[in-house]
Formats: structure tokens, sequence, C-alpha cells
């Protein structure tokens, strides 16, 4: 891959990550928003739902905790991203030096554009050696948020059961469980596209 293909499916990659991940943050608070109408069927069904009332509490923790993790993530996207700039920017510098330096060649103190040249490639090394690490840092965030989607799943299915106890709250409840589910499902395809650009990033890097 050239170099200038290289730095533009960073920007790219990065992009659509910070695309996917409010898609997520959307999704989460989707879920935040059934868990307080499901809590209400359940008020209303009283004892007909007695075993979903606690359930809701589940489904809004579980949203709560993933807009907490997806709010980390984003920051940590952010910084992603500013140091995508940077060593694209400081790629270009040491390209630059680098054509100065054949230009110069054979000129007289030609040399004093050494520790110029070597600084500039120093500091590139130290732009990808810390991307690196924040990529990596941020598969692992992102794998953080699995969790929350996969107990998601758990309780929808839950939640089903559940539903089917509640008489003629039955449809609402059951409502309540495939939005949970669907939503959980929909998290999960978003984050693994997000773990697939940034194990993109690192191949290629």
């Amino acid at each position: 891959m050239n170099k200038p293909n290289h730095a533009k499916s960073k920007f790219v990659a990065v992009a659509s990550i910070a695309a996917e991940l409010s898609a997520v943050m959307h999704v989460a608070k989707e879920i935040s928003l059934a868990a307080a109408n499901a809590k209400a069927i359940a008020f209303r069904a009283g004892e007909k739902a007695k075993g979903f009332q606690p359930i809701t509490d589940f489904i809004n923790e579980l949203a709560k905790e993933t807009i907490e993790l997806v709010n980390d993530i984003n920051e940590h996207a952010l910084l992603l991203y500013q140091m995508t700039v940077d060593e694209h920017r400081m790629t270009d510098a040491c390209h630059s030096f680098e054509t100065v330096v054949i230009l110069a060649e054979g000129a007289p103190y030609a040399s004093s554009l050494d520790k110029s040249v070597e600084l500039a490639q120093q500091r590139m090394q130290l732009c990808r050696t810390q991307f690196r690490i924040h990529v990596n840092q941020l598969l692992d965030q992102l794998e953080g948020v699995m969790h929350p989607a996969r107990a998601a799943r758990v309780i929808a299915a839950n939640s089903r059961i559940e539903a089917s106890q509640a008489g003629e709250y039955l449809q609402s409840l059951q409502a309540v469980a495939e939005s949970v589910d669907n939503a959980a499902q929909v998290i999960h395809d978003n984050v693994q596209r997000c773990r697939s650009a940034l194990s993109i990033l690192n191949i290629t890097e």
C-alpha cells in the first residue's frame, strides 16, 4: 500500500469508527427508553408482570453501562483521529526532509541536515508506535461494549419468558423484549465493524 493511500485509509477507518459509535449510542438510548416503557407497563400489569419488573432495571442498567462505555470510547476515538493527523503531518515532514537531502547531495554543509532528518524520523516512529498502542487500547474498549450487548440478549430471552405470564400485557412486554434483542444485535454488529476497521489498521500499520 502506498503512503498517500495508507494515510487516507487511516482517516476513513477512524471516521467510520466514529459513525458506528454514534449509531451504538443512539441504540443504547433507545434501550433506555424501552426500559422506561417496560417499567410503566409492568407497573400497570401488577402481579401478572411481577417477574418482569426487576428485568426492566437490568435493561436500564445495561443501557447506562453501554452509554458510559461509548462515551469513553468516543474520547479515545477522537484522540486516535488527532494522532492520525499528527502522524500524517510528521510523515510529510520526513518526506520533505528526505527530498531536500537528496537535492543537497554533494553540496557544502549538506551533512548539517542529518540531525533534522534523524529527529523527524524518530518523531514519525514515535507517532506510529503511539498510534498502534491506542488502536489496541480501543480494541480492548470495544470488547468491553460486547459484554452488555451479550447480556442484553440473555435478558431479552428471559423477558420473553416472563412476558408470557403477563396475560393481556403479553404483546406489549414481548415487544419490549424484541426491541432489546434487536438493539443488542445492532450494537454487536456495529462494534464488530469498528473492531474490523481497527484490526485492518493494525495489519497495514
